[in-house]
């Protein structure tokens, strides 16, 4: 764990040359070679991905991002006394938008620094010059990385309130789950503290139009994991083969995304040399998004060796704060 006073300003990079890249071709010749076919969700950000995403979240069907930031807005001081950090760590940062309600509640006791974390070098860059022209004086640290991977190797220039917002924790299926939290907490000291957003089980014909909204967004982009692969692995995949689609799992309380073939499909990701077949209806599964109740978060805290000190919910959405016993 790195202690060390932090430069004021500031972008490190913890990904390997290439990172990226093999881990894209090894998640796409395990995923490909499964049945059902699967692909993980970080492969829809890439630079188009995440506007796409930033226009989802304005969508008046995506409700998360506007329950969250309300639940932010009306709670941001107590969560910033709970925490009595100095430091806060956000994990998959991105363009940093509902950040400015946590820093300015943690400035009133004293903010030593904002570290965010993105797999996405473009984004924090970006962020962080808008941050600069508000925050003057707030020294900034951030890192480009998988924080899947390098959760020990992230900066700790003071006592830490690592946050996790938008329900990405819903992103990991139950064992990965439990497996991410167990790595989280051994990366924290402890006293330090976890804010997590979930997405609460709600009507599922309303979770269904959250992610199949009547204008196509979400559509175009679940699609974008197509151009990912083409760009990226010099594929000839053609994204009008397939439709999105989104279905509510009632015995697993996730929402679930998938692009179905609409006829049969022969292509051929060229860098990796890997000849892909689906037939007509066959789908791949390139999201889950699982929805919580206050006793399944509470517990799987608990056996990451996080303790739950608070709660704070609209019935829709919840914000915890956990503290690393």
């Amino acid at each position: 764990m790195n202690s060390l006073p932090l430069p004021h300003n500031r972008i490190e990079v913890l990904l390997r040359p290439g990172a990226l890249r093999e881990g894209l071709i090894r998640d796409v010749a395990s995923g490909f070679g499964a049945s059902p076919k699967r692909l993980p969700p970080k492969y829809f950000y890439d630079d188009r991905g995440s506007g796409l995403f930033e226009d989802v979240t304005r969508l008046p069907e995506y409700y998360l991002t506007r329950a969250e930031r309300a639940l932010l807005e009306a709670h941001a001081s107590e969560i910033a006394q709970a925490a009595d950090a100095r430091v806060l760590l956000e994990l998959g940062s991105g363009s940093s938008a509902k950040t400015r309600l946590l820093l300015d509640a943690m400035a009133v006791d004293g903010l030593a620094a904002y570290v965010p974390v993105d797999v996405s070098e473009g984004a924090l860059q970006g962020a962080l010059a808008d941050l600069a022209a508000d925050y003057p004086a707030l020294p900034t640290h951030g890192v480009v990385a998988d924080f899947e991977d390098r959760l020990v190797d992230l900066p700790s220039p003071g006592r830490r309130l690592f946050a996790f917002l938008g329900s990405t924790i819903g992103n990991f299926a139950p064992p990965e789950r439990a497996d991410f939290l167990d790595r989280l907490a051994d990366a924290m000291a402890p006293g330090e503290t976890l804010l997590l957003g979930t997405d609460l089980v709600k009507d599922p014909a309303r979770l269904v139009r959250a992610y199949d909204d009547a204008a196509g967004v979400t559509a175009e982009f679940n699609l974008n994991v197509i151009h990912v692969l083409n760009r990226e692995l010099d594929g000839d995949l053609d994204p009008g083969d397939f439709r999105h689609r989104a279905v509510w799992d009632a015995d697993r309380e996730w929402m679930e995304m998938s692009l179905r073939a609409l006829r049969p499909v022969s292509a051929r990701l060229q860098a990796i040399g890997l000849d892909v077949e689906f037939a007509e209806g066959e789908e791949v599964r390139t999201e889950i998004s699982a929805k919580f109740r206050k006793d399944r978060v509470t517990t799987e805290l608990k056996e990451a060796g996080l303790e739950l000190e608070a709660w704070w919910t609209d019935g829709d959405f919840a914000l915890s704060l956990a503290r690393r016993v």
